[in-house]
């Protein structure tokens, strides 16, 4: 069987909540009241996401980006 890595997004939004969402997977989001909610949420996510698109016969996306994360020094 083969297995794909995917980066998966969670931020705070304006609810107090968490959206979480996969870049290489359009349209792949939920959300959750809290971060450990919307993992466990977005694992979900992903899986149908996926099982649609096999049952579909679709190609499954594989993720090709890259994550960096940059820090700026801001002016006070």
């Amino acid at each position: 069987m083969k297995q794909n890595s995917y980066r998966v997004i969670i931020e705070p939004d304006e609810n107090n909540t968490f959206h979480a969402f996969v870049p290489a997977l359009p349209g792949c989001h939920t959300r959750g009241e809290t971060f450990e909610e919307a993992r466990r949420n977005i694992r979900d996510a992903m899986s149908v996401y996926v099982r649609s698109l096999q049952a579909d016969g679709e190609p499954v996306p594989e993720d090709v980006g890259v994550e960096v994360v940059k820090t700026l020094a801001l002016a006070a």
